[in-house]
């Protein structure tokens, strides 16, 4: 009796994982997170909630309702196994911030709801290879934010040191140094608006800024660039590796049971030509 409860259960796991793995059933739920996605865009607008604020709250709920449906399917069909995914941990996490009353003191949570659009990460293959490329060049460019930090602490005690006294709203301190350093950084008004002032005092200070250009901005962000493509192709030769792998492994089971079943059919011949021959001799 137990055997068979246990092979019911398995059975019922098996549809579900058919039906909220089926490519349509994917397609509906990625539908669904883009239509929630201009829903919420839409509750932002006041004009627009004064008209039609009613069924665009139900139509929220509805949808969400779809997500925890789909959420708590695949928990019943992967189990123990859907908590060492990642991104059905993240799916997890973003329907579970909608589902926290957003009034009192988690008021804030309401402007997560946004979160949801997220989802799209999940379901679309080629986002996931972005992300997960992106996530594998943290190392990588934590190393190089490291760099471009002491470069920056380097140039900011310079500045304050030379442009203190004469600039002190771009110069004062440590603090207003680094800010106005990352704007240079930027390229945001740094000739105009911050190099050519300074240099009417000093003009020699292009010495001091054309260098921290051509370090922090033309250098150091174009390694950032260079590590994220990188980890990318790593990524995606990876994947490719994979896949070779498991159809190179496909194909040896499928020549394995060829094997198979012509030595079986051999037997099989064999144990028929010797049984013919067995007859012919009586």
């Amino acid at each position: 009796m137990q055997a068979e409860v246990t092979a019911d259960a398995a059975g019922a796991r098996g549809r579900l994982r058919a039906f909220i793995e089926n490519a349509r059933v994917q397609h509906v739920i990625l539908a669904l997170i883009l239509i929630n996605a201009v829903t919420l865009g839409l509750e932002t607008s006041p004009g627009v909630m004064a008209v039609v604020g009613g069924p665009l709250h139900l139509l929220d709920k509805a949808i969400l309702s779809v997500f925890v449906a789909e959420i708590a399917i695949r928990l019943y069909v992967h189990r123990a196994a859907f908590f060492r995914d990642p991104w059905s941990l993240f799916d997890f996490v973003v329907v579970g911030i909608a589902l926290v009353p957003a009034t009192g003191q988690f008021s804030v949570l309401r402007a997560l709801r946004v979160l949801r659009v997220l989802r799209v990460l999940t379901l679309v293959p080629s986002m996931r290879r972005v992300v997960g490329a992106l996530l594998a060049a943290i190392p990588g460019l934590g190393s190089i934010a490291l760099v471009l930090a002491i470069i920056y602490y380097v140039f900011a005690v310079i500045a304050t040191n030379l442009f203190a006294v004469s600039h002190p709203e771009w110069f004062g301190d440590i603090g207003r140094s680094l800010y106005t350093l990352f704007q240079i950084m930027t390229l945001e008004s740094w000739s105009m608006g911050i190099s050519r002032p300074v240099m009417e005092t000093f003009p020699y200070a292009w010495a001091f800024f054309i260098p921290f250009i051509l370090i922090a901005t033309f250098t150091m962000l174009n390694l950032f660039i260079a590590i994220i493509v990188n980890a990318m192709q790593t990524f995606g030769e990876s994947e490719h590796s994979d896949t070779v792998r498991v159809v190179e492994q496909a194909r040896e089971h499928i020549e394995a049971d060829v094997h198979a079943e012509v030595r079986a059919l051999r037997e099989e011949i064999r144990a028929l030509r010797q049984m013919l021959e067995a007859r012919a001799g009586q």
